[in-house]
């Protein structure tokens, strides 16, 4: 039987998802069989496993910390807001259903819990070492005892747990000591330490506040993380979306329902993003809409405020405008959908040759493609898809060559008149074609081209490993461990 260590946090957006991702490349660099497990996740992030299911981006990422091929088992439970106060619920990667939150936590959780423990111990089972992220804070009076992401998963298979604090936000040694005084004393056992997270300056100074931990817990500082600048994805329910004007004005609407929207970190770190929510923003040199979780439901919210009037004069004055996935959706003539929404028939906004209807079986795949788009004609790309909705379209964007590593012959996405759209998630990561984006829009201003910097998830994953290693006790751990 294998070994199971956890990671909480004392609040959202303490970094548990990147110290889980790092911990694993450094016991997978160190010759352990290591896999990431989180029981549940709420995210519209999310990307294609192994076996066709759907995971969060967060486990997604860790499994490939570990070397692995992302597998459902490592996020048994994902929750999708909808909206309506109802999230959808996908469970070992198929959606079985929509429910209110109150619903889920009296009818559905004491049942997923147990499934999802018994994948737990399946992978203790085939596996040296499975690190466990929590999720949230492990105290919140009104949630704990139907909390099925922190102590109870802890408690199920005896996992010491490292307790995180966000020491940039300031108020971490309280975070810490109100935790703790909201454990059981039971929990308070499993603890093995403390980490501080996103650090800067002088650990040193931090000393009698370490001391005063020892002394009232009898648990160690297990180490101190400096902030540091990376392109690894953060806690997506606290993202910050920046507004950042480069020499394109590259505007993304902030829809309500947005997901994905780690597509668009190549933007961000090639040119800046501004993300809009309002319609008198709109005017940018590029114009984007993103993925979605409630396609139709965001359709309508940018037609009430004026959003998609805006984009079509914007479009009309010269703007380039993409569709990523239900953004795609949103550009073409019409949407008919007894699925999600279940509003039937809506018109689109009309800049894409291209018709959707939704299906109840949910495409969730890696794929590889041509693109047709002209100025990147023939260049192959890859990425992945999540939709309820199939499109067809007379002007496609691209013809999928294959699908998880299959041979296909299939075309997606559409093409219009200084537009396009594509429900290839990721499209953006492939740096050429980004670049000769860029460059064509760079161009029509008068602008010199740009050569992107290229940079992997693999690069990033290993560097940030590296800093954690270095900032924490890794050997205590391992003897906390038993390994």
């Amino acid at each position: 039987m294998g070994k199971a260590l956890m990671v909480q946090g004392t609040m959202s957006g303490a970094g548990k998802s990147l110290l889980v991702a790092a911990l694993c490349r450094i016991f997978t660099n160190r010759g352990y069989d290591v896999v990431p497990f989180k029981s549940q996740n709420m995210s519209l992030n999310s990307a294609p496993s192994i076996e066709g299911g759907e995971i969060s981006r967060a486990q997604y990422l860790q499994a490939l910390a570990c070397r692995k091929k992302p597998s459902v088992k490592f996020n048994p439970i994902l929750l999708k807001p909808e909206g309506n106060m109802k999230s959808q619920v996908v469970f070992m990667g198929k959606p079985i259903g929509s429910v209110s939150a109150r619903d889920y936590m009296l009818s559905k959780k004491a049942e997923l819990f147990e499934k999802a423990v018994a994948v737990l111990k399946e992978l203790m089972e085939k596996h040296d070492l499975v690190i466990i992220e929590g999720a949230g804070s492990p105290v919140e009076i009104n949630l704990k005892d139907y909390d099925i992401a922190n102590m109870r998963v802890a408690k199920a298979v005896n996992a010491p747990v490292i307790l995180v604090a966000d020491i940039d936000r300031g108020g971490s040694f309280a975070q810490i000591v109100g935790t703790m005084e909201l454990l059981s004393e039971e929990e308070r056992e499993l603890v093995m330490g403390f980490v501080f997270n996103k650090f800067r300056g002088d650990p040193s100074l931090l000393k009698p506040g370490f001391e005063f931990l020892e002394k009232r817990y009898g648990k160690p500082v297990l180490g101190v993380v400096p902030y540091v600048e990376h392109r690894l994805p953060e806690e997506d329910s606290l993202a910050e979306f920046p507004k950042v004007k480069g020499d394109l004005h590259i505007q993304i609407i902030k829809l309500p329902h947005i997901s994905n929207f780690t597509d668009f970190e190549p933007l961000h770190w090639a040119n800046g993003v501004d993300y809009v929510t309002r319609a008198e923003e709109i005017k940018g040199d590029l114009i984007i809409i993103p993925g979605s979780k409630n396609t139709v439901g965001d359709l309508l919210w940018m037609r009430e405020n004026g959003i998609e009037d805006a984009i079509i004069e914007a479009h009309r004055e010269g703007s380039f405008v993409v569709g990523i996935c239900g953004g795609f959706q949103m550009l073409g003539k019409e949407i008919i959908d007894d699925v999600e929404s279940k509003r039937g028939r809506v018109k689109g906004i009309g800049l894409l040759p291209a018709k959707t209807v939704f299906k109840r079986q949910k495409r969730t795949n890696h794929l590889n493609a041509e693109v047709l788009w002209e100025p990147a004609r023939g260049m192959i790309v890859e990425g992945y898809e999540i939709r309820m909705g199939r499109s067809t379209s007379e002007k496609p964007f691209s013809v999928i060559t294959s699908i998880n590593g299959a041979k296909a012959f299939e075309p997606e996405g559409a093409i219009g008149e200084r537009a396009f759209g594509t429900y290839l998630h990721g499209i953006f990561h492939n740096f050429t074609f980004t670049e000769k984006l860029l460059n064509m829009l760079r161009a029509e201003k008068g602008l010199e081209p740009v050569k992107m910097e290229s940079w992997s998830i693999e690069e990033e994953i290993e560097r940030f490993a590296r800093v954690v290693r270095d900032s924490v006790d890794v050997g205590r751990i391992l003897s906390e461990l038993g390994l």
